[in-house]
């Protein structure tokens, strides 16, 4: 039976709509989903279609995006790439991957999109929501919009707002987030283009992000209410926890909570950064502050220096040459510094990176091999599919321990046999995970194709430790405490605060 036929026996759906893009739905999403977790419920997140390069790999292989996996741990349960049946990974000039259940099937411009894919993007949204349903008839979804569900020259091709709401006869709340500024038109205008039938959905609104005494807005919400004939659920106060942001622009917003760090890091902001939330562990460590490098500079006020995940490693590194910032890198590695590379962090470190399928931005140049920045001896290349699995391994370096992560990338790398003078070491237990060497002068240079290699607690600690002992700093015996459990007690401490400024009652019906 298709599931329209059942959607009177299931649990009604909570949809998070918002008045723009930022407004705060994912963290929204987050919070329901654990209030109604601690509540006895069983939630599952779900998300149509969202267009991110920060990815999770689910334990099938599948890509998804990291806010939907988030959203999972906060219910409890594994993520599927079900939560995110459509995720559209950016790739620069309008251009993006699309990506359908988890997998691979094409690339689109932006211009072509919803000609070539919008049927079979509806279809994989309803398979998904079909299979959720059947494999959890007792759950109740809890579905994030994607930035405003009223762009009028999209909503008619519009896949993941108000089809999937009215598909599902949702109960909707709307987001806005008081800290732009403007949130009474933000309200009434996003209402005022909506369909009547679509109007009818929004079941209360949500203000976000309010500073202050939350009391003298009173009258601005008896107003709304009066004005729009929809309750204010919520009013959230502003919030200082470190939690993951969803893209690029706010990660480059985040500023660190610490004030007086021992260890200082330079995370190179690549053009075409993917997967930035392998350093959220490190931004919970009170030890270590964050800067982001987007321009050749002197590196040595840094005590190590990460090459991040790229979702176009050709273009990224051609960035790095072209801006200095590759020679700025090869100098800090001269004066005993420390670097690690992850997934095209890895790959840019080593001599060669060859394109001959034209995937990792080539296409767009003269050269479809071109010389990495040198400072291990590897060579990629690119292939025509990407790998994607969970990792299971043990490290070697710089401390045995269980490893547990994530492989997303295309190429292979291996070693660079001319470059035989420079010894490299194996990281882990399956050797093409990671290398890593240590200068002649002092400092190392690491890289590994695990995502998620900080959450590894002990080796994290140890890690760190190893950077510590090399800046003359004492060594910290005292273990850190789990990011996981760092995760769970943000999540906890997300959900309290909605629960006490969000009136969720009306909604479970």
């Amino acid at each position: 039976m298709e599931l329209e036929a059942k959607l009177h026996e299931i649990k009604k759906p909570i949809m998070v709509l918002g008045t723009s893009s930022g407004a705060g739905k994912s963290l929204t999403v987050t919070a329901i989903c654990r209030i109604l977790k601690n509540l006895g419920e069983e939630p599952i997140p779900f998300k149509g279609q969202n267009m991110s390069n920060n990815a999770w790999v689910d334990w099938e292989g599948g890509e998804m995006a990291y806010s939907q996996a988030l959203q999972a741990f906060a219910c409890g349960i594994n993520p599927s790439a079900e939560m995110n049946p459509i995720l559209l990974k950016p790739q620069g000039n309008s251009i993006s991957e699309v990506i359908h259940l988890g997998k691979s099937i094409g690339i689109t411009t932006a211009k072509n999109y919803y000609k070539d894919w919008f049927i079979p993007g509806w279809e994989v949204i309803k398979k998904s929501l079909k299979s959720i349903y059947e494999g959890n008839p007792n759950c109740r979804l809890i579905i994030e919009g994607a930035g405003s569900p009223v762009e009028m020259n999209l909503i008619h091709r519009d896949l993941t707002n108000l089809r999937v709401a009215k598909y599902l006869n949702a109960n909707c709340v709307l987001v806005t987030d008081i800290e732009r500024g403007g949130v009474f038109a933000q309200i009434i205008g996003t209402l005022e283009l909506m369909k009547p039938e679509e109007k009818k959905l929004i079941k209360g609104i949500i203000i976000n992000r309010f500073r202050g005494d939350l009391s003298l807005f009173e009258e601005g919400k008896k107003w709304i209410e009066k004005k729009t004939q929809i309750p204010v659920i919520g009013i959230i106060p502003w919030l200082n926890d470190s939690f993951p942001p969803e893209d690029s622009l706010d990660l480059l917003e985040k500023k660190s909570l610490f004030t007086n760090p021992d260890i200082k890091v330079g995370i190179i902001k690549f053009p075409s950064i993917s997967n930035f939330s392998d350093f959220d562990p490190l931004e919970n460590e009170e030890t270590i502050l964050i800067e982001w490098i987007k321009e050749s500079q002197n590196l040595s006020k840094y005590d190590f220096i990460i090459l991040p995940g790229s979702k176009q490693t050709i273009k990224d590194q051609i960035f790095l040459e072209d801006s200095g910032l590759s020679q700025d890198i090869r100098e800090y590695s001269n004066n005993k510094g420390n670097i690690i590379g992850i997934c095209g962090g890895l790959q840019m470190l080593g001599t060669t990176l060859e394109d001959p399928y034209l995937k990792e931005g080539s296409k767009n140049y003269s050269e479809q091999k071109i010389k990495g920045i040198g400072l291990l001896p590897l060579k990629t290349t690119f292939f025509e599919k990407k790998l994607t699995r969970q990792i299971n391994t043990e490290s070697r370096w710089p401390c045995q321990s269980e490893i547990n992560g994530f492989e997303i990338h295309n190429g292979q790398t291996v070693l660079d046999e001319r470059q035989s003078s420079l010894k490299i070491n194996h990281i882990f237990k399956d050797l093409d995970l990671g290398w890593y060497k240590e200068n002649y002068k002092g400092g190392t240079i690491a890289g590994t194709y695990i995502h998620g290699i900080f959450e590894n607690d002990s080796w994290r600690d140890q890690y760190i430790n190893l950077i510590r002992k090399s800046r003359n700093l004492p060594i910290l015996n005292k273990k850190s405490i789990s990011y996981k459990k760092k995760r769970e007690s943000i999540i906890n401490n997300l959900a309290n605060e909605y629960h006490k400024h969000l009136n969720l009652k009306s909604f479970l019906n």
